[in-house]
């Protein structure tokens, strides 16, 4: 085997080693298998919801309409008879995708900017993050509102508002963890080779800052779909007739004393979402901080 080979095949199996590490560490915790178990479920509802609802979202029954949850109607009806099961189930799908969309949004915008800003430096380093800083300043709903009102009420929009706020956080992040990797022996012996700031940005720099971004991501997620749900609530996200668990906490609020049913399950939905991605996160951020593992590895053998 020559020496290059070798190298790779050292390479390949290190990587598996990580991997297994990583995993074995996050099922050790059991709030993060939770977790894991809980957006796994809900990923399955999102996607089979169309299958699974009993009733079209938009299904008027007037003689049935604030109705407690029975066996026709799992969690009630709301002031028009429409079935609050179905309802929920098919929202669902709103949250998991403007969740993932906005907080892609965010990394496709932030990363490479704490790229560039934490590996060059200087004047470069200075001036993108001023403007991070002043995208941070502004708090994120206001930011998100301002946006939407320059863009207008609408689920897309949402997205492109929720993954704007968001970008900040994954901008210092990521130069942050650059910062500490742009002066090590790997990256000096890269460029000793000529290396170009590309490769070594893509191949050396971005693999070893990827575990806090991982973090992050997770961690984001339960902030985006909370942020969704308040601009929905606020009537800026998800346009009616059309579910989302937002717009229904803010319909069924008029009809809290009536129907508690209408603001209770989607309140429920949005709270098991956003302790799922927290607790993920948290158990991922312990299996990939270094620190953090080797507190657990010492409870472990105490």
């Amino acid at each position: 085997m020559t020496e290059p080979a070798a190298e790779t095949t050292v390479g390949v199996v290190a990587h598996r080693s990580r991997l297994r590490t990583t995993a074995e560490t996050v099922l050790r915790n059991r709030l993060a298998v939770f977790g894991l178990v809980i957006l796994v479920l809900l990923v399955l509802v999102a996607l089979a919801a169309p299958l699974i609802a009993p009733y079209t979202i938009n299904e008027v029954d007037v003689a049935n309409r604030l109705q407690g949850p029975s066996s026709q109607h799992w969690f009630g009806t709301d002031e028009l008879g429409r079935d609050v099961f179905s309802r929920v189930i098919i929202a669902s799908r709103v949250s998991l995708q403007v969740g993932f969309v906005s907080v892609g949004i965010a990394l496709g915008l932030g990363v490479p900017v704490g790229l560039i800003a934490g590996y060059y430096g200087g004047r470069i380093d200075s001036i993108l993050m001023r403007l991070m800083d002043i995208l941070f300043s502004i708090p994120a709903i206001v930011l998100a509102i301002a946006i939407l009102a320059a863009l207008g009420p609408d689920i897309v929009n949402a997205m492109i508002a929720i993954g704007v706020v968001y970008t900040p956080i994954f901008a210092r992040i990521t130069r942050g963890s650059v910062l500490t990797l742009r002066d090590a022996v790997f990256v000096q012996a890269a460029r000793s080779i000529g290396a170009s700031d590309l490769r070594i940005i893509g191949n050396h720099v971005f693999p070893n800052v990827i575990a806090p971004i991982i973090v992050q991501t997770s961690l984001s997620l339960a902030f985006a779909i909370l942020a969704e749900a308040a601009l929905s609530f606020l009537g800026l996200g998800v346009q009616p007739p059309n579910p989302a668990w937002g717009r229904m906490l803010s319909e069924g609020r008029a009809f809290f004393q009536q129907a508690p049913w209408m603001a209770i399950f989607p309140g429920l939905a949005i709270f098991a979402t956003v302790f799922a991605f927290n607790a993920l996160g948290d158990g991922l951020r312990d299996a990939l901080d270094p620190q953090q593992r080797s507190i657990i590895e010492s409870r472990g053998r105490s």
